[in-house]
């Protein structure tokens, strides 16, 4: 493999990072040559895969110790990039509406008013001041958030997301009644990653709660007529699958169907995707709350859901940012849904268990708002993790009086966090090994679950369990 190609070795887009100058990594400050050339030793590890699945050599290669702390990951994507400085990463001044009613709780300054349940929950939550963006383009940051590096990069257009990732991973340890898809994606808006060159078995399942529960699981002519119908798809395809040059994908297809018939006419599935309308009301109501609370029965229900993502949209405020409908709606959305899951995952102790972690694609602008009272795209941002042993009620890493720039970056890598070490922190609590490279890719160059694993550039934020 060549590692050393130029289009490799730069996690930014041409001319949009660095004062207008493309900087490959080696040249970018807090990358020490140490960190950049120290290589790891080689273990072979092996692995289970579906058995549509081509079973490719899988190297780890620095024998990475993972925390194995979480069953189930949440994730939540903020579309549309949130102000840091107005919830997170609480910049008071003259911009700042009293309505937010600023609260310290030890050294953790937080909008009260703006988001009260998140308050009450502060213990349970971490925040990563320290993040930055490599890019501020909406579309491109949102797919780097979920495939943790550059979607220009040559492996960045086949890359899968994190929890397809996690999905392939813990195939071996489904049951014989996990009947749900193993990644679920919940009001998926924005820019949605795919299982970008893995099997469709792991692509996320896309959907938007409601209470009526999970739609189209009956057909119209009733479970016999289904049945029938689906046999007689299974005896066409079975003859396609002998007969055509395609057989790996019409396998891939056929997987995916049997995938889809395991949640029609089941009363397990019914119950877990039906909401309970005194919840619905106590998480607010509307899609982002309504998906909290169905991450919250999929958790519960343990039926082979291993990695939800949430997609909360409407965050871009570039005008009017402090109006009713825009920045203080979207908070208290937020507040409601993920500080309702945050108490009740811990109340029930399944908290412990699961790791729930919240970001946008990048950050907003800092100080005073523009003319148009609103904020624009700005690398600097946050990151909130809460459940699987970490320790809550605390910021790792600072900004300096604005929340510009990071001031100290709080871990150990000494750098400002990336997309990338947010993948590798997701990796590790679900015991995997985030220096893993599976050579089963299209290019046949090596896939590396975290970039440059072999040269540790990334790798977990491990003071979060501190």
């Amino acid at each position: 493999m060549n590692f050393w190609k130029k289009t490799d070795l730069c996690s930014c887009t041409q001319g949009d990072q660095h004062g207008g100058e493309h900087v490959p990594f080696w040249r970018r400050p807090g990358l020490s040559r140490r960190e950049l050339f120290r290589l790891a030793g080689t273990g072979l590890a092996g692995y289970y895969f579906a058995p549509f699945s081509p079973i490719p050599e899988v190297i780890g290669q620095a024998r990475a110790q993972t925390k194995n702390t979480a069953k189930s990951c949440i994730f939540i994507l903020l579309a549309g990039a949130p102000s840091h400085v107005d919830t997170f990463d609480l910049k008071e001044g003259a911009w700042t509406p009293a309505t937010f009613n600023p609260t310290s709780y030890g050294d953790f300054r937080f909008p009260e008013g703006l988001m009260p349940t998140m308050a009450s929950q502060i213990n349970r939550f971490a925040v990563v001041r320290s993040m930055r963006a490599w890019a501020v383009v909406h579309s491109l940051s949102q797919v780097w958030t979920q495939i943790g590096r550059n979607p220009t990069s040559g492996m960045g257009k086949i890359a899968p997301h994190i929890g397809s990732i996690v999905a392939i991973e813990k195939a071996r340890e489904r049951k014989a009644d996990d009947m749900l898809p193993p990644f679920i994606s919940l009001n998926p808006g924005g820019t949605q990653a795919s299982a970008g060159y893995l099997p469709s078995t792991y692509a996320p399942f896309g959907l938007n709660p409601n209470a009526g529960g999970l739609p189209n699981t009956t057909h119209a002519d009733g479970q016999a007529r289904f049945d029938t119908r689906y046999q007689l798809l299974q005896s066409l395809d079975g003859a396609a699958r002998v007969n055509s040059p395609y057989g790996a994908t019409v396998e891939d297809l056929n997987a995916f169907a049997a995938s889809g018939k395991a949640l029609m006419y089941n009363p397990t599935v019914n119950t877990i995707f039906q909401l309970n309308a005194a919840d619905r009301v106590r998480y607010g109501s509307n899609g982002f709350g309504d998906a909290c609370l169905l991450a919250r029965s999929l958790v519960e229900n343990q039926k082979g859901c291993r990695f939800v993502q949430i997609t909360s949209g409407g965050w871009d405020h570039h005008a009017a940012i402090y109006a009713a409908n825009n920045l203080p709606t979207r908070a208290q959305q937020l507040d409601r849904g993920l500080g309702n899951l945050l108490n009740d995952l811990g109340q029930s102790g399944l908290l412990e268990s699961t790791l729930i972690v919240m970001v946008g694609e990048f950050g907003r602008t800092v100080g005073n708002l523009n003319a148009q009272a609103g904020r624009d795209h700005y690398f600097q941002q946050f990151v909130m993790f809460a459940g699987a042993g970490i320790r809550g009620g605390r910021a790792i890493g600072s900004t300096n009086e604005t929340g510009s720039a990071t001031v100290d970056p709080g871990w150990s890598r000494g750098r400002d966090v990336r997309p990338e070490d947010v993948e590798a922190t997701i990796y590790s609590a679900m015991g995997i090994d985030w220096t893993t490279i599976r050579y089963d890719d299209p290019f046949g160059r090596g896939f590396e679950y975290v970039p440059f694993a072999k040269d540790d550039i990334y790798g977990p934020l491990n003071e979060l369990w501190a």
